[in-house]
């Protein structure tokens, strides 16, 4: 092997240990500490009981907390990266989706409101995806940000429905108010990440 390729390969093993050592930070953690807790959460759900209940909306906010303090703390430690920005989504798509399955499962929420959330958030994911491939940014829209904190606030009443909290109030129809306000909101910001994304696409005449 020339001395050449030598050097080549151990500059590739560096950037490639470079690049992983730059992964493993408290944000990224905090990210994959969400997606292991959804199973968690799915294990005390799937069959609910009162105890249950009230320990999976535990689960479910506190990994909800997670996903406000990874982007929080990569944006403060100005680790934002690749693997993050990958991670992110998929996990605060995974902790909701699992969320409302269950919620269909035991006659919580309406079939068709999750396949309207579902097909929402696959469009999103489609077009980001693309815009990812020509280069374009697509940045996260407020109106996301306001809707992903509703279907949280909603999936906690909605889990809590049948446990001593119910005591305070009609949980039932505060959280389905709640979803269905996030629903709407959902397809406003899907329709301001459409809108952007044809801008993009006609700027650059794609």
């Amino acid at each position: 092997m020339r001395v050449s390729e030598v050097w080549k390969q151990a500059g590739i093993g560096l950037a490639k240990s470079a690049a992983w050592d730059t992964n493993i930070n408290l944000p990224n953690f905090l990210t994959v500490s969400r997606i292991l807790l959804i199973p968690v959460f799915v294990v005390l759900f799937v069959t609910p009981t009162p105890a249950r209940s009230v320990a999976a909306a535990v689960v479910f906010v506190v990994a909800a907390v997670t996903d406000m303090l990874d982007g929080y703390l990569a944006r403060r430690r100005s680790q934002i990266t690749k693997l993050g920005r990958l991670l992110d989504p998929i996990a605060d798509k995974l902790l909701v989706l699992s969320a409302l399955i269950l919620l269909v499962q035991c006659d919580r929420v309406s079939a068709l409101v999750t396949i309207l959330i579902i097909a929402r958030e696959v469009a999103v994911t489609g077009i980001r995806a693309i815009a990812a491939t020509e280069g374009m940014i697509l940045s996260a829209e407020l109106t996301g940000k306001y809707k992903m904190a509703l279907q949280v606030v909603a999936v906690v009443f909605l889990v809590l429905e049948d446990t001593a909290f119910a005591q305070f109030g009609n949980l039932h129809v505060a959280g389905t108010v709640t979803l269905y306000v996030s629903l709407v909101l959902g397809y406003v910001s899907g329709a301001k990440y459409l809108l952007n994304f044809w801008r993009q696409v006609t700027l650059k005449e794609l």
